[in-house]
């Protein structure tokens, strides 16, 4: 059998991510699980802030509450991009429509 190390690793190569929770290790596509809002994300990698403070006394618990805020900052980032994006592609499409109407003349 192999070692839990190899199988994240092997997943990884695949493009999963491999989650551990209360049914004991999940696989997911990453390009899928990210895809999710940011406290779904958060949950099901068990870094959300409730979960991180619960294990105060371990001093890991700084990098952890420190990775879920990047976490959220990115996601945020990530939605407003996606946003100024799509308004951009509506407004080319405006200006594609009105260049064609002109030809049509």
């Amino acid at each position: 059998m192999e070692s839990i190390k190899e199988k994240i690793l092997a997943e990884y190569q695949k493009g999963n991510v491999v989650v551990s929770n209360f049914e004991g290790l999940q696989i997911a596509e990453l390009k899928e699980i990210i895809k999710q809002p940011v406290d779904g994300l958060l949950y099901d990698i068990n870094r959300n802030e409730s979960v991180i403070l619960t294990f105060i006394e371990d001093p890991k618990w700084v990098n952890d509450y420190a990775s879920t805020q990047i976490i959220r900052e990115l996601k945020t980032q990530l939605e407003e991009m996606k946003s100024k994006y799509e308004k951009c592609i509506n407004t080319i499409s405006k200006f594609d429509a009105g260049i064609i109407g002109m030809y049509d003349l």
